[in-house]
């Protein structure tokens, strides 16, 4: 009904409306590699259920992390998700239509750590089928379609280094529900040996094996999820002190890791909005609590102190995703880790602290320790010492990044960067101030190769000094496989 008065109009509108529209039927499309199972376990819109925008943009959402999949593609209405209603029956058909790409992925890496050079060889086929193990045509090269992890991963540098480690995750243990299961074995072995001087009566070992369970929680809402594992490891030292606490014994660590995170991000490789927290805790049983108090530690000898490593270790990593203009995004994060002890006389384990400084990744990790990037700086410089052993038990990191994409297809993925970036180390939670910190700024470049995964090369420019009294200065830092 309309009335024209003057230069006014008034406009009437009359809206009837209709019983509520529930699911019909939920089409999948394009999975030529995945079972169309593993697709339908994680949306939402289900047949017979009441029509949801929300449980429809979350369903979108599940499909495109789970990385099998073209994340853009699926997002696109009309061509990767189409909603057809029936006003006869008030029924609404959702059309899913994923693109697959390939997501194993072959890692060739190479860093420079402990002045020399370090290999690495791995390979992980992140959609596996344990199930067709035994199924000759399915070997097309490996099983494929169930959306299982198994990776295999080689480290050495010829001489005196080797790490070899062995993943499985089943993300759906039972089928049914989301809860997932993972084991893990790892073995490293590092030696004095060097190019000019080869011995192997100096050496550390390290025997691991792990197993994890965990599951998506319904409350506070259907993005946490909490995960829990038992890891046991060992260590074998013999005239071992190189950047270490003790130098001969046996250490073993039986320890309980729970987690709890929060994800909301749109996607994997490039989100664009959304948020991801996670909460840490690690520990061991309290083994100097049930000693006497008169205990003296200083007059033990070292496999007696250090026969069963106890600690409790708390992390805590936030990222937030803000769409600023189209696709530009800010990125902002902080991070949080601190290694605390049980008892003050035994003091700090000499395993499983914190590394800062460099890009995270070079080198190799033998103590257990968290390897954390800084840009700007060298690898681990701006990580305490004590009596020439790292001893990294307090850090926090804050980041602000602002991405933009050069190119977003299923074949890469490319985006540009410029970052501010502050953080520091400290030995002993008393000497914890969260506003003392090492400045960086730079540039940067990430590409996402489905076989090969995520590369990057940054430069960065640190604006104080180290532990060492050295500037941080420029700094170009290669990274593979990983997020700074």
């Amino acid at each position: 009904e309309v009335n024209i008065e003057q230069d006014s109009v008034d406009v009437e509108m009359r809206i009837f409306e209709g019983k509520p529209a529930t699911y019909n039927r939920i089409i999948i499309n394009g999975n030529n590699v995945s079972n169309e199972k593993i697709i339908r376990r994680q949306v939402f819109t289900r047949p017979g259920y009441l029509f949801s925008q929300t449980e429809l943009e979350r369903s979108i959402r599940e499909i495109a992390s789970m990385g099998h999949f073209d994340q853009e593609a699926i997002m696109q209405m009309g061509s990767g998700f189409n909603v057809v209603p029936n006003q006869i029956n008030n029924t609404v058909d959702i059309l899913y239509n994923v693109t697959e790409k390939p997501d194993s992925q072959f890692e060739i890496a190479g860093g420079w750590g402990g002045n020399t050079f370090v290999g690495t060889v791995g390979i992980s086929f992140n959609n596996f089928s344990i199930k067709r193990l035994f199924d000759k045509q399915a070997w097309r090269p490996v099983p494929l379609g169930d959306g299982q992890t198994l990776s295999l991963r080689f480290q050495t540098n010829g001489t005196y280094y080797m790490a070899l480690s062995v993943n499985f995750v089943e993300p759906w243990l039972t089928g049914k529900k989301p809860t997932s299961f993972s084991t893990s074995i790892y073995y490293t072995r590092q030696t004095a040996s060097t190019y000019y001087y080869l011995t192997n009566d100096q050496f550390m070992e390290v025997y691991g094996l792990g197993i994890g369970l965990g599951t998506r929680l319904k409350w506070p809402d259907n993005y946490f999820v909490f995960y829990n594992q038992l890891d046991i490891k060992r260590y074998n030292l013999q005239d071992w002190g190189y950047y270490f606490m003790f130098t001969d014994g046996q250490s073993n660590i039986i320890d309980y890791s729970i987690t709890l995170q929060r994800n909301s991000t749109d996607q994997i490789i490039y989100p664009r909005q959304g948020s991801d927290f996670k909460f840490g805790l690690q520990l061991t049983p309290p083994y100097s609590l049930f000693r006497d108090r008169n205990t003296d530690y200083e007059s033990m000898t070292d496999p007696q102190r250090y026969r069963w490593i106890e600690y409790h270790k708390w992390t805590f990593d936030a990222n937030l995703y803000t769409r600023l203009i189209g696709d530009l995004v800010l990125m902002t994060r902080a991070n949080f880790g601190y290694l605390g002890f049980y008892s003050r006389k035994l003091g700090y384990s000499p395993f499983e602290g914190f590394m800062l400084g460099g890009d995270g990744m070079s080198g190799y990790n033998t103590y257990g320790a968290d390897i954390i990037s800084q840009r700007g700086y060298s690898n681990y410089s701006l990580t305490p010492t004590i009596n020439d052993a790292y001893a990294g038990r307090v850090y926090t990191r804050y980041t602000l990044e602002l991405r933009y994409p050069v190119i977003l297809q299923p074949q890469s993925t490319i985006y540009a960067l410029l970052f501010l970036e502050g953080g520091n180390c400290w030995s002993d939670i008393r000497d914890f101030n969260p506003f003392s910190i090492k400045r960086a700024a730079g540039v940067g470049v990430r590409v996402f190769l489905p076989m090969v995964g995520l590369l990057g090369i940054d430069w960065g420019y640190g604006f104080d000094t180290d532990f060492s009294g050295k500037k941080g200065g420029s700094n170009f830092h290669f990274m593979i496989g990983q997020t700074f």
